[in-house]
């Protein structure tokens, strides 16, 4: 079993925690949810199972810990999508991409816990910080909430041609139409 080892002990808790993560990822995209446990997370992350129960309790700890690693990420995304182009649409039509690519349906038990909900307020708040020129019988954050809800659709919709679709409709209802 290969060793993780860094420099300082922040670095190597830091590397474990990731291999554990990676490890997740890995068997979750081969096996689903269902199919990961304690076991085969020590092996694939390459730590022994006594460490891997020193930084998390159970299967679910795990899982709890990558999503909450993915959900970042995916904030992330959307931040540099914004940072590279100022665009609101391109957030939004990036967002609806990750949510074709995630389906809440893949981990419906993760999608409850209470890191979804901050993660989900923190983007209403970034979209509606960012819409710009927009419908004015609305509040930018009522909007901003509408698109994201909208848009959490297109992990149910068969095609990215249906998901290019979503967006310019959520797009449409955010534009004041009294402005044309």
């Amino acid at each position: 079993m290969p060793k993780l080892w860094e420099h300082t002990i922040a670095a190597h808790r830091s590397a474990v925690h990731e291999a554990i993560l990676d490890a997740a990822a890995a068997l979750v995209g081969e096996r689903g949810l269902t199919g990961v446990s304690m076991a085969e997370l020590a092996q694939r992350a390459g730590v022994g199972r006594a460490t891997l129960y020193k930084y998390y309790g159970d299967v679910d700890a795990v899982l709890s810990a990558w999503h909450r690693r993915q959900v970042t990420a995916h904030l992330q995304q959307l931040e540099d999508v914004w940072e590279r182009t100022h665009r609101i649409d391109d957030v939004l039509e990036t967002y609806a991409f990750i949510r074709h690519e995630h389906p809440p349906t893949a981990a419906p038990s993760l999608h409850r816990e209470q890191h979804v909900d901050h993660a989900r307020d923190h983007l209403i708040d970034f979209v509606a910080e960012r819409l710009g020129d927009v419908r004015s019988d609305v509040p930018k954050k009522e909007l901003a909430a509408y698109a994201v809800h909208a848009l959490d659709a297109a992990g149910a919709v068969p095609s990215k041609a249906a998901v290019r679709r979503l967006v310019a409709v959520t797009l449409s209802g955010l534009r004041d139409e009294s402005a044309r």
